[in-house]
């Protein structure tokens, strides 16, 4: 036989072993994504968060001028942001764990069981936030003003 042949496109003459590409976000072996064992396992990082605040709070009195204070200025609004952008969610599920724990104490007593609607507990949750905002009146109007927006 002729070793000038060509070998059919598709036939596969040596094994190629393909590196399989795992993504840990879709992969079963990483587990399942629960927040609050991420919060409790991860909580060191909310203290080290507030200390580097507090570091970049005093570099910004020391320096006056120049354009090293709009920076750090820029760096300490974008960690405030962060930091409410974090609350909000806790804030929301802390409100969903006392609602739970409040139907189970119901159910231990002897009552039915009751779930609330998804619409309810946004309800739930528009309301303990305009009495939260009732508290201090600027936050009130500004967050009125966004909701008629």
């Amino acid at each position: 036989m002729s070793a000038k042949v060509w070998v059919p496109f598709l036939c596969q003459v040596v094994p190629i072993s393909k590196k399989v590409a795992r993504d840990p976000c879709f992969d079963d072996l990483s587990g399942e994504y629960n927040p609050e064992v991420f919060d409790k396992t991860y909580h060191f990082l909310d203290d080290i968060g507030a200390r580097e605040k507090e570091l970049v709070k005093k570099q910004l009195k020391k320096r006056r001028s120049g354009e090293e204070p709009e920076k750090l200025q820029h760096l300490l609004q974008r960690v405030e942001q962060q930091e409410m952008a974090q609350k909000e969610p806790k804030w929301q599920q802390e409100l969903r764990l006392a609602l739970k724990w409040e139907r189970r104490a119901q159910a231990q007593q002897g009552h039915r069981p009751y779930f609330l609607q998804k619409s309810e507990q946004r309800q739930l949750v528009l309301a303990e936030t305009f009495k939260e905002l009732k508290r201090s009146k600027k936050n009130l109007e500004s967050f009125l003003s966004r909701k008629r927006r």
